[in-house]
């Protein structure tokens, strides 16, 4: 009987030691499974990143509501370039005017475009300095990746200035935003 034990006691103690990096590899790939099965968070809501096939979900904003494609009754296109900048970066919208504003990436990295009052926007900026790779995907905003365009359809039912700008990280701080001018109805 003590010679099996040391037998069984000394075959533990051969057995070759897992390197580190191996090791935690292993542990990886072994938690990979759980990861997957967990939630992502999402910034607004629990919607997919992409826009919905279904209709428009209409909120009224400071700035005015989504719309529907088919009530745009004209299409301005937005450029995005990696030089953190909008073209044209202002715009100017007559009240209750429904616009399709399209964003079009011409850069090598990813923008996007997000409409709201200046002080919304400062504030979605800072949570998106903190949760970088969050999830967002609301009626007046567009995640364009490069080489591709997104479409934002807004009707502009309130008088003011607001602004447009790019939240991503570091663009925001760049300068990348531009203003919008609704003009009240006479």
């Amino acid at each position: 009987m003590k010679y099996r034990q040391s037998l069984a006691t000394t075959a533990i103690h051969r057995a070759p030691a897992v390197p580190p990096a191996r090791r935690l590899a292993l542990m990886a790939l072994l938690g990979l499974p759980i990861a997957l099965a967990l939630p992502r968070a999402r910034a607004h809501g629990d919607q997919p990143h992409s826009k919905p096939a279904g209709p428009v979900v209409k909120e009224q904003k400071p700035w005015g509501i989504a719309a529907e494609p088919r009530e745009a009754k004209r299409t301005v296109e937005i450029r995005m370039t990696d030089d953190m900048r909008f073209s044209p970066s202002h715009l100017e919208v007559r009240q209750g005017e429904t616009l399709r504003l399209r964003a079009v990436n011409r850069g090598k990295v990813m923008h996007e475009i997000v409409i709201g009052t200046p002080e919304e926007l400062n504030e979605h900026a800072e949570m998106m300095k903190k949760f970088p790779n969050m999830e967002h995907d609301e009626p007046y905003m567009a995640h364009v990746p490069p080489g591709q365009r997104g479409d934002i359809v807004w009707t502009f039912n309130r008088p003011g200035e607001f602004e447009f700008a790019c939240l991503i990280p570091g663009h925001f701080e760049a300068g990348m935003r531009g203003t919008i001018r609704v003009v009240a109805r006479k």
